[in-house]
């Protein structure tokens, strides 16, 4: 269950200069190799950090998930301001995402999974609406000090993250630690 959600109250951090810097969107999504004409799935999509961007590099949809409504809303109103029409959003749990079976063609996972537990529960789930040769962004807190991020006690590991993904039958293509207590994966299927 997603028993570990996002405070909404807290929402500014979502879009914050210091969080821009550190995990730059556009930077981070050129990791996939979005085409125009990819469906992406956007998980744990807060007030669009990555969902716009990406409505930015495809014709497609971008599905915005969120299992917070207030963060949805605040995005609906970006879409409206920004004139963007292909994010729909979903208000769901990572655990029950509402896409059918091989529908999407990349993934973004960004500092959402560690609230997921089971985690394989959550990985599943994603492999399953992932095409053959889909992509999953994945990025997460390594259980190290950080000005910033949730507490230790719930944090992933990368390696446990690794574990996790290995064992739902998924390939890691990259690793890279843009800081000591973060951690990226570009994941095939």
């Amino acid at each position: 269950m997603d028993d570990l959600r996002f405070d909404p109250a807290k929402k500014e951090l979502l879009d914050s200069p210091d969080r821009r810097k550190l995990l730059p969107p556009e930077k981070l999504l050129s990791l996939l190799p979005i085409k125009n004409n990819h469906v992406i799935l956007d998980l744990g999509a807060g007030t669009g950090y990555f969902a716009i961007p990406a409505a930015q590099m495809t014709l497609e949809t971008v599905f915005a998930l969120d299992i917070e409504p207030e963060l949805l809303a605040d995005l609906k109103t970006k879409m409206e301001e920004q004139n963007i029409s292909n994010i729909e959003l979903l208000e769901a749990s990572i655990t029950n995402i509402p896409l059918t079976d091989h529908s999407v063609d990349c993934v973004i996972a960004s500092l959402v999974l560690h609230a997921i537990k089971p985690l394989s529960l959550g990985i599943a789930e994603i492999k399953r609406v992932m095409k053959d040769e889909a992509y999953l962004l994945c990025f997460d807190w390594e259980p190290k000090e950080s000005p910033i991020g949730p507490p230790m006690n719930i944090r992933v590991s990368s390696s446990e993250m690794e574990e996790e993904l290995n064992k739902a039958g998924l390939t890691i293509a990259k690793r890279l630690s843009p800081t000591d207590f973060l951690y990226i994966f570009v994941v095939q299927k």
